[in-house]
């Protein structure tokens, strides 16, 4: 098999392999700079958490509509939004810290999610609604992510300054009438969207592996904002082609194949990362010691 039959004919020959590279495309580049925001602001766990409220809302879209693409995006999109509402006011009002309440909610909204799929739709169903499709992204779909992603990318330019200041000192941005907490909930609102648009591709339990992955892997490589954005953005549209070929040509869920590529290269960062990988800093120690 020659390098073309490897890489290029996939994609050459099959109209759902170019979707599917576009859809993961899409969400690489709004995806992963949101997963760098979510990192910097030590929410990583809310990534994951957000990801499993939107299978209830996905569940009771698909019971009233079926396989339905704007039902199970308006079920998804309220349900994680009204996790995130919830979690904030129990934070606010106990003494419970939000993580703890994040925590807490994706918990129940995944079972209760599974049971409502369960119990009106079969296993082929549930599997698809947790774990995706990315090989079965049509055009409507297309058009869902591509919209996600040309949003979050515009949003994030507007409100990039203040989302940085709330992310290092939300103290001063607070002292300045910044208005933190706006940019805070609108911020949740972007790591709903694109937790929705990925669950069509990805499924809700995969969805957030390709917003946190790459941007916990550039950390290890980066230090500046900038520099993190674009690695990460990389990293993802890197692990998204790498994963669609592995899993044509070995067969395997393309969903699950892409976050393999992202945890795997996660690993490898580990051990050679530039900015804290063990490797690296064994070896500036040794150096440090030597002189």
């Amino acid at each position: 098999m020659n390098a073309y039959d490897l890489i290029f004919s996939p994609f050459v020959e099959f109209d759902f392999m170019r979707y599917a590279l576009v859809s993961v495309f899409c969400l690489a580049l709004s995806a992963a700079p949101v997963g760098v925001f979510l990192v910097m602001r030590r929410m990583s766990l809310v990534g994951d958490a957000l990801s499993h409220a939107v299978l209830p809302g996905a569940a009771v879209g698909y019971m009233l509509a079926g396989l339905s693409l704007p039902a199970m995006s308006a079920g998804g999109f309220a349900a994680g939004l009204l996790m995130a509402l919830l979690a904030g006011l129990v934070s606010r009002f106990t003494g419970l810290k939000e993580d703890a309440n994040f925590a807490a909610f994706y918990l129940s909204s995944l079972a209760v999610g599974v049971v409502l799929v369960s119990k009106n739709g079969d296993s082929v169903d549930l599997l698809h609604l947790l774990f995706g499709s990315v090989l079965a992204v049509d055009i409507p779909a297309l058009q869902l992510i591509a919209a996600a992603a040309s949003l979050t990318v515009l949003l994030l330019a507007v409100m990039y300054r203040p989302l940085v200041l709330e992310s290092i000192d939300p103290l001063f941005l607070q002292a300045v009438g910044g208005k933190g907490g706006f940019w805070h909930v609108l911020f949740l609102i972007l790591v709903v969207m694109n937790l929705v648009a990925g669950f069509q591709a990805l499924g809700t339990l995969m969805s957030v592996g390709l917003m946190m992955l790459p941007a916990i892997t550039a950390r290890l490589w980066a230090k500046s904002l900038g520099m993190l954005i674009a690695l990460a953005a990389l990293l993802a549209l890197l692990c998204g082609f790498v994963g669609l070929l592995f899993s044509y040509h070995v067969e395997i869920p393309s969903g699950p194949a892409i976050i393999l590529c992202c945890g795997a290269l996660y690993l490898v960062s580990v051990v050679f990362g530039w900015e804290g990988g063990v490797l690296t800093k064994w070896l500036r120690r040794k150096k440090h010691r030597a002189a």
